[in-house]
């Protein structure tokens, strides 16, 4: 897509960090937006920053982990503007504790939102898209973690590496097919948001106890606070998803050590080595 000047972009996960950075990015292009998240306070508040800076903004408070719900913020989406050309399926969660702690719930906490909130915006708006006919694009956002492995992120990584192959089986099945619509999937490492403190909107009950933690999940998830605190900004990926538009790119990597961790890793597995254990420098993480 070339001139996005009034074409319809609906973004999960859109009240704050690279959901609203896209939102912001994609407003200056001239785009109509339809923002979904699951914190209706903080959704208000951008749908009223946007549209105060001149920008046509629908809200519609969203559990991506809900296909009712995401179908129904595509049925929001398409009375409203008619038309989607631009689906950014964004929202999600980190959780940090050891693989063998991970309870069912937190599975289903990760699982839901990372990977069956992208397969749900997939099911609720890809068919709308392809009948319109129209030229699109899908991103889905991954990570870092979605190429390589991180300690203590089971959950995450898994979700993760699970929307890296959806995300490149949904380009085959879309090409083989001649559609105007295309894929992209993001993946990040170390960005300044606060995906860090996810649990903040998570159920109360199924919360985890911080000092139940492990001396080595806590020094894990220390790092990790610090190295989002001192990440690249939000607006800085925003940028890369909309070069990536540009340049009909599917891999969106924001981060040059990205490409040297898959690197060791490949050589991991065709060399039968057991995992490298790469620092928190690589970038593992968004």
């Amino acid at each position: 897509m070339e001139d996005l000047r009034n074409k319809v972009a609906v973004i999960t996960g859109g009240a704050e960090g690279i959901g609203r950075a896209i939102a912001q990015r994609a407003a200056q292009a001239g785009m109509k937006l339809v923002l979904a998240d699951i914190n209706a306070a903080s959704l208000a508040a951008t749908v009223a920053e946007l549209t105060g800076q001149g920008a046509e903004v629908l809200g519609v408070p969203t559990d991506v982990s809900s296909f009712d719900d995401v179908e129904a913020l595509a049925d929001a989406a398409f009375t409203r503007f008619h038309r989607v050309h631009l689906l950014v399926n964004n929202a999600g969660v980190a959780l940090c504790k050891p693989a063998w702690e991970l309870t069912l719930d937190d599975w289903d906490w990760v699982l839901g939102v990372n990977l069956h909130g992208v397969i749900h915006g997939i099911q609720a708006f890809v068919p709308r898209m392809l009948s319109d006919g129209e030229e699109g694009r899908i991103v889905n956002t991954a990570s870092a973690a979605g190429l390589l492995a991180a300690p203590g992120f089971a959950a995450y990584s898994v979700s993760k590496h699970a929307v890296v192959a959806l995300s490149e089986v949904l380009h085959h099945d879309l090409a083989l097919r001649e559609s105007r619509l295309k894929v992209s999937v993001l993946c990040p490492a170390w960005v300044k948001t606060r995906i860090a403190q996810s649990e903040r909107n998570r159920d109360e009950a199924g919360r985890s106890d911080p000092g139940a933690l492990d001396p080595l999940s806590v020094k894990i998830a220390t790092a990790v606070l610090q190295a989002t605190a001192i990440g690249i900004m939000p607006d800085q990926v925003a940028g890369a998803v909309f070069d990536a538009i540009a340049a009909d790119r599917f891999y969106i990597l924001t981060h040059p050590e990205t490409r040297s961790g898959v690197k060791v890793r490949m050589e991991d597995i065709l060399q039968g080595r057991n995992p490298t254990l790469l620092s928190f420098d690589a970038g593992r993480a968004d």
